[in-house]
Parts: structure tokens; sequence; C-alpha cells
């Protein structure tokens, strides 16, 4: 249950980033109470996941796949380009969250 509230505050956390693109500095009413909302949900599911995960290696995996998953959002739906060595880096971030969860004793197994 513990990953899957850290899962919906990834999700939710996703959704708020790019809405805030989409308020246009708060200027546009809907993607701003979007964002806000979302980042309420974000943080509130997060709070949960902190409950057992530790928070390093939860932040570790909310970073990693928040990164890539708005990075993916924004390459979609918002024309962002993307090239070779954003993608290694990306690819870099998520190996080093598959170490820490595989190896380290730092994570809950």
């Amino acid at each position: 249950m513990n990953y899957l509230y850290l899962a919906v505050a990834i999700v939710s956390e996703v959704v708020a980033t790019s809405f805030m693109k989409e308020s246009d500095g708060f200027t546009k009413v809907v993607p701003g109470l979007i964002t806000v909302i979302g980042y309420a949900v974000a943080f509130y599911f997060l709070s949960l996941t902190l409950r057992t995960i530790p928070t390093g290696i939860a932040y570790a995996i909310w970073s990693a796949l928040g990164i890539v998953l708005i990075s993916a959002v924004a390459w979609i739906f918002q024309g962002q380009k993307l090239d070779a060595p954003a993608i290694l880096g990306m690819a870099m971030i998520i190996g080093g969250v598959v170490v820490m969860n595989l190896f380290s004793q730092s994570a809950s197994h």
C-alpha cells in the first residue's frame, strides 16, 4: 500500500507541475487551481508514504520518476525537445534509484 501512496503522490505532482506551465504564471484560474490541488494531493500522499518508507528512498523514487514523467509529458504535450544527453541523464537517475533500492541497506525490503 505504501508504494501505491507514493505512486499517487508522484502522479499528482506530475499533473500539478504540468498544469503549472499551463497556468501562465497563475494568470489562468483553472490550470492554477489544478496545480494547487495537485500539489496538495501529492504532499498528502507523500506524507503517508513517509510513515513506512525511509525519507531518502521515497524522495529518490519521487524525484527520479517525477523527472522522467514530467519530461515525457512536456515532450508529448508541450513540444519540449529531449536530446540524447537529456535522455542519458534521466536513465542514469533511474539507474541510481534502482541501485539504491536493490543494494542499499537503507531501502525497506
